[in-house]
């Protein structure tokens, strides 16, 4: 597992090294998030980077996290190192995940094997290096997860605390991820049914988020709670272009420039308002091609439909294309593995891993279809991935025989 892990920070240190050290930041969010971090090296809070006027287009924790290297005078280089650190974080932490999850005559070998997948995946190491959200999400998931786990097996309020902590960190990395944190806190009232202590779950999740909300709230003259991003992401989603053509299900860059009443400007919560309405109205009045469109969404997200139009917004992010490609081959390769791996776990493992899947599906159904969208599900996809071909390589060496998926198996004394 150390190699694993060894192998894959050499990697990702190496692609940085190569191919991105140098390389300026391309028109799309990474402005955001290292702009806004040089705002907060300099003592500036969380303004919009090009006029004066409060900034949420994106949670704080990214920004706040690459903050801590913004004082230099060229600090993008070292954002992306940031970054680059999480992802390799994230290796260690999979592996985790997949002890805790196997079955435990094979939990050492599915620790290896995930550590393996992760260093390796292209899903993963395509955002490390990125000045963006995805890394750094991706590791909160992941560690909220290994720590739901441990509740569920030892429902200690030490730890409880941290899960509720780590899922409200979780919604300031990426709003979406609040879905996240509401079903885990489900997830822990029906296998603990003990309702207090999902409580100081809940809790420990709302102090962590409350002073970001609190914030907003009293900044902005619409309510703000978590992100401004709605508006913009809602708009691109309900238009012409993301429903027909190319980027059918997709999301559009052009619908939000081409809003009339668009503003630099303007104040970001009214703005927000304003095209939620304008998203709003063009759905009820395309209703019939909904679901077509919701189908078209879902397929993007399980890279089934809309390829080409998915690999042209990896590359407009900075993803090369080789490897966006590499991304969907292992994607079909590893995503059937992984849900004969997850049907293979413990009932209430199953159950808090395919929270974070719930949550994507949501998102894609009700926003769009996206790499970026899915991101938040690669953690399952690994560590299911893992499982399944330590059982798979297992019944082969005992020729045939294997224990029965979903089976509860009782852990021995170590």
């Amino acid at each position: 597992m150390a190699i694993a892990v060894a192998l894959g920070a050499v990697w990702r240190l190496g692609l940085l090294a190569v191919h991105r050290w140098d390389q300026p930041l391309l028109l799309n969010d990474s402005l955001y998030y290292s702009a806004q971090a040089r705002q907060l090296a300099e003592g500036i809070w969380f303004r919009e980077i090009f006029v004066d006027q409060p900034g949420a287009e994106h949670g704080p924790l990214t920004s706040t996290l690459l903050a801590a290297v913004s004082w230099v005078d060229d600090p993008v280089p070292w954002q992306r190192l940031v970054t680059v650190l999480c992802g390799i974080a994230t290796i260690p932490v999979l592996a985790a995940l997949a002890h805790a999850c196997a079955p435990p005559p094979s939990r050492r070998r599915a620790a290896v094997v995930a550590a393996a997948i992760a260093a390796a995946y292209p899903n993963l190491w395509l955002n490390d290096g990125l000045v963006m959200s995805e890394s750094v999400s991706v590791l909160v998931v992941s560690a909220t997860l290994l720590v739901g786990l441990r509740c569920l097996e030892r429902p200690a309020w030490g730890a409880l605390v941290r899960l509720g902590a780590l899922a409200g960190l979780g919604a300031l990395a990426r709003s979406e991820l609040a879905l996240v944190a509401a079903g885990l806190a489900a997830v822990v009232l029906v296998a603990t049914r003990d309702l207090r202590r999902t409580a100081v779950m809940a809790a420990a999740g709302a102090v962590v988020v409350a002073p970001w909300v609190a914030f907003n709230l009293a900044r902005f003259e619409e309510p703000v709670t978590l992100t401004t991003n709605d508006g913009t992401t809602l708009l691109g989603s309900y238009c012409d272009d993301a429903f027909s053509g190319r980027d059918l299900g997709g999301w559009s860059i052009s619908c939000v420039v081409a809003d009339p009443a668009y503003a630099q400007d303007e104040e970001p919560s009214v703005r927000s308002a304003r095209q939620r309405s304008l998203a709003r109205t063009y759905a009820r009045q395309h209703l019939d091609d909904l679901p077509r469109v919701v189908a078209a969404r879902i397929g993007r997200t399980l890279d089934l439909y809309g390829l080409d139009s998915l690999i042209a917004q990896d590359v407009g992010e900075e993803r090369p294309r080789w490897a966006s490609w590499a991304g969907i081959v292992s994607w079909w390769a590893l995503a059937p593995a992984a849900a004969a791996g997850v049907v293979r776990m413990r009932r209430r493992d199953r159950a808090l891993l395919l929270v974070p899947c719930v949550a994507v599906l949501v998102t894609t159904v009700v926003f769009y279809g996206a790499h970026r969208i899915r991101s938040s599900m690669e953690p399952v996809v690994v560590v299911g991935a893992a499982i399944a071909l330590v059982a798979w390589s297992s019944r082969l060496r005992r020729g045939g025989g294997a224990d029965q998926p979903g089976s509860v198996q009782i852990d021995a004394p170590e």
